[in-house]
This record gives C-alpha cells, structure tokens and sequence, in this order.
C-alpha cells in the first residue's frame, strides 16, 4: 500500500498541477470541481484522467482504516438490508463485480435516488461524473494489488472487505 500511495497516486497528483498550472478554469480548485468540469470533454481527457485518478485514490484510502471490516451500522446497514437482502448478499455482489471488471478500473458501493448500487467504473471513470453519491470503493487495477497478491483479485477484494474497510467513512457519506 504505501508503494501505491507514494509512488502511483502520487504520480497522478503531481501530473495534475502540471496540467492545470496557469489554467483560470481549474487551477486551485477543489479537485471534485476539476473532475466534474473536466468530464466528458475530449480537449480536457488527461487532466480528467488526472483529477479523477487523484480523486478516486484519495477516496480509496478514506475507504480503509486499520482494523478495518465488519459489518456496517445504523442507517447504512438498513439500506444495505433493503437494497441487496442482506449483509451477506451485499458482500458477494460486491466481490463478484470487483472480479468481474475486465481490465483496469473500479468497484463502488454508491447511493443513489433511495437506494445502494454496486457499480463498476473502467479506468480513470468515477461515479461523481455520472450524479451518483460513492460510499465506499475497492481500487481493482493491477497495481494495487499486485505487489501482495499477484494476479489473485479475488484475495484482494476478500481481505479489503474483512480487514480493512472504513464503514464509518462509508456511512458520512450518506446524504
């Protein structure tokens, strides 16, 4: 993980204020703002892919804490309840997604309308772009899980999810 967060992500932060540098529209803005304006635009796509990465990295490592897993309270657990059946369900779906995705991207747990969704993003895409509230996500690209787990993303996932998933960090983003 800190090869991760040192190396990679660290890349991504550091290529994003070489993009934005001198820019009106993005230059010392929230980095949710830069994605958001950025998304969809062709002359925009690397410093979307930047900001978005940045972001969905930062978001990544509030989604863990030491010690982390379990299982969720309050208000989360009872839409988790109402949206997959069950604690147990929640937890299979979201490991069959995040094996699931083909290449390189993202697995979220994300509220929208009155419910929770499992979605799946590919590459640099984030569930902020599309309207959706992330809860929660497990980053699936090779690089963060290689180092420990080789080509096993399945081991990954599991351990993500009894070890160190963040529900507290999940639930104060429930709006």
């Amino acid at each position: 993980m800190s090869f991760h967060y040192a190396k990679h992500h660290q890349a991504y932060v550091d290529n994003l204020n070489k993009l934005v540098a001198g820019t009106a529209w993005a230059a010392g803005q929230p980095l949710e703002k830069v994605v958001l304006e950025s998304a969809g635009k062709a002359d925009k796509t690397a410093i979307f892919n930047n900001a978005a990465q940045a972001w969905n990295h930062a978001f990544f490592w509030r989604s863990m804490k030491p010690g982390g897993g379990g299982l969720p309270a309050g208000r989360l657990m009872d839409l988790i309840g109402k949206s997959f059946g069950g604690f147990d369900e929640f937890k299979n779906a979201f490991l069959t997604a995040a094996v699931a995705q083909f290449g390189s991207g993202w697995v979220w747990l994300v509220y929208e309308g009155d419910a929770l969704k499992i979605v799946k993003t590919s590459n640099a895409d984030t569930p902020i772009a599309h309207g959706q509230t992330a809860l929660l996500t497990c980053d699936v690209w090779e690089h963060a899980y290689y180092l420990d787990y080789q080509n096993r993303r399945k081991d990954f996932v599991e351990a993500f999810l009894d070890h160190l998933v963040n529900w507290e960090f999940a639930a104060s983003q429930l709006k």
